[in-house]
């Protein structure tokens, strides 16, 4: 139970302790007050290893995204009910932070589907 816990805590803390204030209207997502059209591509971080994180968040900047879209792969996360692994490969909180460091956002996607796009 407490892994949840912290799990749900990092997730809230990384939604709302950057401090940026996002909206939308019908035309547009508002960051901090500026109409912004993100550009975002996938990096899946369990099917790369951490060592590959930083320069593969490198390049997506380089390339001109704004943010870098993943899904959380529950079925990684918890393989066995309630046995949950967040190690390795899998430590999405430190590729959220190495995103974030990197100054571009990210598209969360919860699943449970996980197309492979």
């Amino acid at each position: 139970m407490f892994k949840l816990q912290w799990l749900v805590a990092t997730l809230a803390c990384l939604t709302f302790c950057i401090g940026d204030n996002v909206s939308y209207d019908s035309n547009a997502i508002i960051i901090n007050g500026e109409r912004r059209i993100i550009f975002s591509g996938s990096i899946h971080y369990p099917r790369s290893t951490e060592a590959m994180w930083p320069d593969l968040i490198q390049k997506a900047k380089d390339g001109g995204l704004d943010a870098i879209e993943t899904y959380i792969f529950w079925d990684r996360h918890e393989p066995q009910r309630r046995k949950y692994d967040f190690s390795g490969r899998l430590d999405f909180i430190k590729f959220f932070q190495l995103i974030q460091d990197a100054g571009l956002y990210v598209v969360m996607r919860i699943g449970p589907y996980v197309c492979a796009e």
